[in-house]
């Protein structure tokens, strides 16, 4: 009996030590697995809180910028509100401008109706014109030969003042009749502006006479120049 309870303490011990082994070993395993488990929840606990860190620093950049944008447009309202104010003037003058601008072109439709008539009118007298310019065309095409009026010679100075290119010309227009004053200068040799004041000169002291129909003018001697010219070589004679 003592051999079998002997057996069956020794056989209960070492099934107790086997069973406390092997409990030892789950204890291991389950500590390596909660260090791990704890690990896992340490890092993902840390993790968070850096996500929760950023979300607060993120929302307290949101919150910065809300609050700026707020005084902005705390801002923007005010000069808003100062704008409206300074508009309702304006306004009015616009309206103001309006009733204005109404009758200003009522006026205008009055203007084009009166432009409208002088321009009718202006046709009219344009066409008149022109009829008029058509005449005044064909009595301009006529020849018309004017002799300006006569000055009388004052015989007492008729030879005295006279230089002898003067008399010259005197007597070439006496004894070869009219001519004009290019053609004098072919004769006596003097530049076109001198023979045109010689001419001019001759004529305005009452020597000459002037036909002035066309240009360049034409010159003839008086007839009584003529006679104090032929008196005057018959006494040198």
């Amino acid at each position: 009996m003592i051999e079998v309870l002997l057996t069956l303490i020794g056989v209960l011990l070492v099934a107790t030590i086997g069973a406390s082994v092997e409990y030892y070993r789950q204890i291991r395993k389950t500590q390596k697995e909660y260090e791990k488990a704890r690990d896992a929840v340490e890092y993902i606990v840390l993790s968070f809180n850096r996500e929760l860190k950023r979300e607060a620093d993120r929302l307290e950049l949101v919150a910065y910028k809300v609050e700026g944008s707020a005084a902005k447009a705390e801002i923007s309202i005010k000069k808003v509100e100062s704008i409206e104010k300074k508009f309702t003037p304006i306004e009015k003058q616009i309206g103001t401008a309006a009733k204005n601008n109404s009758k200003a072109l009522s006026k205008i439709a009055e203007m084009d109706t009166k432009t409208q008539k002088l321009e009718t009118e202006n046709q009219t007298l344009k066409t008149k014109i022109r009829e008029v310019e058509e005449q005044v065309e064909k009595l301009s095409a006529l020849p018309e030969i004017k002799n300006e009026p006569v000055i009388p010679i004052r015989r007492e100075k008729a030879m005295g003042a006279l230089t002898d290119t003067e008399v010259t010309v005197l007597e070439i227009l006496s004894s070869e009749g009219s001519k004009t004053a290019p053609e004098i200068k072919e004769r006596v040799l003097l530049s076109r502006e001198h023979t045109a004041r010689l001419m001019k000169k001759l004529y305005e002291k009452g020597y000459l006479e002037r036909e002035t129909g066309k240009i360049p003018f034409r010159y003839s001697i008086k007839k009584e120049m003529k006679n104090i010219l032929r008196k005057a070589e018959s006494e040198h004679i």
